[in-house]
């Protein structure tokens, strides 16, 4: 897996995975429970994955859809 994308804003994950399960790639979301540990801080950053061989899809779709991201 690698890492599509790491951010703070709490409402881009749930957009990314629902934009990316649309499309049939899967995605898996790390370090919710460290967010969840800090409280409402923010100053942890989740990552979404997603599968090797997906990942120049995903980025295209989630670029297509108007999601920015770093590289």
């Amino acid at each position: 897996m690698e890492e599509l994308l790491r951010t703070n804003d709490i409402t881009l994950i749930p957009l990314a995975r629902a934009v990316l399960a649309d499309e049939g790639i899967d995605s898996f979301e790390l370090d919710v429970n460290m967010s969840v540990l800090e409280g409402s801080i923010g100053i942890l950053p989740r990552r979404l994955m997603v599968r090797s061989s997906q990942i120049d899809v995903a980025r295209k779709v989630l670029r297509d859809y108007g999601v920015t991201f770093e590289d």
